[in-house]
Order: C-alpha cells, then structure tokens, then sequence
C-alpha cells in the first residue's frame, strides 16, 4: 500500500488517526498508550499484510527471534561470553533471512553460469545479471522493506547488549517498534533507543499534529508532482534501446532519475515523519538536501542519513573507524560502502554503486578533499559532486553493469536515432524541472535564519496552510487521473 495510493490517503490513514484519537479520548490515563500501541500494531501488520500474507509471516519471524534475542543478550540476565555467542547467533539468523530472501536468486544465476561456463560465469552473471535456468529453482519474491525492518531488529538486539538499551519485555511495544507502519517500508531506519520512551510515553499536541500535517502533504507533493513525473520520463528512457540512445537523451534519463530517487525517497521520509508526528512519534531527519553538497563525503553526511548512521555505529566504528591509521581507515570505508551497495539490492549494479562511492572517499581521505576545501570557487566542487552521484545513479538504475557502461558512454558518444528529446519536454517538465532544482536545497538553505523568525507570524501561517491546501488539491487530481505511481525503494 503506497502512501500516495488513494485507499491509503482516504481509507487506512484516516482510520488510523481517528481510531488513534479515540483511545486517547476514552482510555483512562493509565491504559491509553498500551490500547493506543496494540491497535497501531494491528493496523501496521494489516498494511504489511496488504502486499501478501507471506510477507507478514516473515516480519512476524523476524519480531520473534529478536524479541527473544533481546533476552539471550541482556547483562541482567547472562554472562558476557554467553550473552557475545548469543549476540553473534541473533545476527547470523536475521542476516540468514536477508540472504534467503534477499539474495537467493542473485546467488542462483551465479552457480548457474558457472556450471555452464566454469569460473567465466561469474563475469557473466556480474555484467549480464542473468541465471541459465540450469537448476530450475523457483525465484525468491522480495518482501518488502525487509532490508530496513531487519536493521531495525538488529539494532535493538545490539543495543541491548551494549547496554545502550533497556530490554523490552512487552512483545507488543517491541512488535510495533519493528512493524510500525509510517516508516516500516523505506525508512528512516529507526534505532531502538531513540523511539523507546515514544512507546510509553507521548503526547499527541494539536501544534505537533499541524506539523505532521505539514510534513505529509509537502513529502507528498514531492512524491506525486515532481518525482512521479520526471520517473516516468527516466522509466520511458531506460525502456528503450540504451546503445541507440543520442547523447542529450542519455543526459535527459539521467538527469530525470536523480530529480526522480531524490523526491521518491526524500517525500516518502517527509511523509513518514509527518505521519510519525501525528501519532505522537518523533523521528529523525533521513535528508539534509543532499544535492547541495560540495564534496561526496558530504553528501553522504546528508544523504540517507539514517543508513550513514546505521552502519557508522555498527559497522564503521567497530572495525575501528579512523583511529588506526590511514590505511585501516580506508579498508574500512571501503568495507561499510561495499556492504550498503550489498544492502540495496541483489545485483551487481548495486555492488558497483557502493564501491564506486568507497574509491570516491578513500580518494578524497588521501588528497581530494583537501583541494576541496581549499577551493575559493565552490561551484567547482558542487559541480565535481553532483557529476560523480550522477553517474553513480546510472548504474543504481541499470538492469545491470553492461547497461550501466553502455548508457555511461552514451553520455559522451551517443548515437544517431530517431528518438527526440522535445518529445518529453513538455512546459509542465520545464517548469518543474526549474522548481525541482530551486526546492532541492538551492532555495532553503539560504533562507533558513528568515524562515526560523518568520513561522510563527500569522500571516505566514494562513498563507502556508492555503499552500498546503493547494498542494493536496492538485496531488489528489494527479492521483485520479495518473497512471505512474511507482516507489523507488519498495524493492529494498
């Protein structure tokens, strides 16, 4: 169920929030939040369960060994070599589902070209992404947001045994923490300790609902108006034949996919947060307009930040961060990296993402970045960042590494054709095209301190929420009568 599908917007959303009022209406003070979560629990297993029952099972394996894990590793209650096998236990089976899940079918084509062509086939399944069909094996569907809600399990599991943490012995409190709906599918990636005192205890303020309010219809917009039109354009363009494509229409795909991932993944983050606020949870920022970086270490500070943070915490800062050195400093990027390309997707192309953005850091740690930063001419540096997760894109996008090559060097060296590029450039395009680039960042970051005096006035107010307004308006028209609705990050 997509947060810009009409039965979530008019159907389950409103349920909920009325359904949440409610209890907090008729409950008596001592009880409200243990009926308030149960129910918000039976709602996210149902909005879970709206992709397929198999899905649920698996969420429902998954809440159970963690929940139990919590209690295999907690210092109460277990000796510290115990509670070290049992932590190592807890995160074999949770990353055993990812790979089964996840991975079975990557794995597959792997062993079925090389029973065919012998070590080569690795080289083939890498540029090509293809199995042989030799073992005839049923493809693994993948259920969704099972990357993002198996690094939640595990951080709670983790920070139990670190005693960052405080064991959860209610198995719904713990069930709702793992499942809950607003940024169960795509994030942000919610650690344990920062929702536990949310579970009990919160207060639904009408000022924190506005908010949420706010949050939602503008990460709405995001989704609907600006990424909903250029993924369709990058979607025509990658669909058709990539090594017939002229240069300017490589550019124009490419281009319309980073105008598209942004919007996707940053609205739907608003929109979670904002649902987030209406029910009382406080989540935190997933971006801080990125493509306004002036360097890749920088972007990766603003980009996906809930995943930066995640595998800085407990990957990155275990291995032993960058305190050993130059050289284990750079192994260990080029680990942490290697491992979010893995953790995007079962394909080569995400693999080849991870280490392109790892060799783009290690080079900005031995050098790079310091002529970065000693640049008087920033538009260099902005210009350089935005090129490299371009390209990166590309290859997130690609079917598979030889696409990703080939439309690279379509970039440069395209072909003649008939395919136009005037045939997409529409004047709704062109406009959002200069509104997609003016809200990334380019716009709000100059006029933040003006922003922080100016909220509160009520002027500004009325007009924000006739803005608002406007915005849902034109949103729930392109809803009714669009056709192109698809979600980014669904298929991690």
């Amino acid at each position: 169920m997509l947060f810009s599908s009409m039965v979530f917007l008019w159907c389950f959303l409103p349920v909920v929030i009325l359904g949440n009022h409610i209890l907090s209406i008729k409950c008596n003070r001592k009880n409200r939040l243990r009926y308030k979560n149960i129910f918000l629990l039976i709602c996210s297993l149902f909005f879970y369960a709206w992709g397929g029952i198999y899905y649920l099972l698996i969420m429902i394996f998954s809440i159970g060994i963690n929940f139990l894990g919590g209690f295999l590793v907690d210092p109460a209650k277990r000796k510290p070599g115990a509670r070290k096998r049992n932590l190592v236990l807890v995160i074999a089976l949770n990353l055993l589902v990812l790979i089964i899940f996840k991975y079975f079918n990557m794995i597959v084509a792997i062993i079925e070209n090389i029973m065919e062509t012998g070590a080569g086939g690795i080289v083939d399944a890498m540029l090509f992404m293809e199995g042989t069909g030799e073992l005839d094996l049923p493809h693994i569907v993948l259920p969704i947001g099972i990357s993002f809600f198996t690094f939640q399990s595990m951080s709670y599991v983790i920070d139990v045994y670190r005693g960052d943490a405080k064991l959860q012995k209610r198995i719904w409190d713990f069930a709702l923490y793992v499942s809950f709906f607003p940024q169960l599918i795509a994030g942000p990636i919610v650690k344990y300790s920062d929702i536990e005192d949310q579970l009990t205890k919160r207060s639904e303020k009408f000022e924190l609902i506005a908010s949420g309010q706010k949050r939602f219809i503008y990460g709405l917009s995001k989704k609907v108006i600006i990424a909903n039109t250029f993924g369709d354009i990058a979607d025509k363009i990658w669909a058709l034949e990539i090594d017939k494509l002229s240069s300017p229409m490589a550019w124009l795909g490419m281009i319309a996919y980073t105008i598209q991932i942004y919007y996707d993944f940053s609205g739907y983050s608003d929109m979670a947060i904002g649902i987030g606020r209406m029910l009382g949870f406080s989540f935190k920022e997933n971006f801080n307009y990125p493509y306004t970086s002036l360097s890749v270490q920088d972007f990766w500070r603003r980009w996906h930040m809930s995943l930066s943070t995640w595998f800085k915490e407990y990957v990155y800062i275990p291995l032993g961060g960058s305190r050993r050195g130059l050289a284990k400093t750079c192994l260990n990027v080029f680990i942490v990296f290697l491992l979010t390309g893995i953790w995007h997707g079962a394909n080569f192309t995400f693999i080849a993402w991870g280490v392109f953005y790892a060799l783009l850091l290690i080079i900005e740690r031995l050098f790079l970045g310091k002529l970065l930063a000693k640049n008087p001419v920033k538009p260099i540096n902005w210009a350089y960042t935005m090129f490299a997760v371009m390209i990166a894109w590309v290859f997130f996008r690609s079917d598979n590494i030889s696409q990703g090559f080939t439309f690279v060097t379509r970039l440069f060296a395209g072909s003649n054709n008939t395919y136009s590029v005037f045939s997409y450039l529409s004047m709704e395009v062109m406009v959002l095209f200069v509104m997609a680039v003016l809200f990334s960042g380019l716009l709000q970051r100059p006029l933040i301190k003006w922003f922080e005096k100016t909220k509160e006035k009520e002027g500004f107010m009325y007009a924000d929420f006739a803005i608002q307004m406007i915005l849902l308006f034109i949103c729930i028209l392109k809803l009714i009568s669009g056709t192109y609705n698809a979600f980014i990050y669904f298929q991690f």
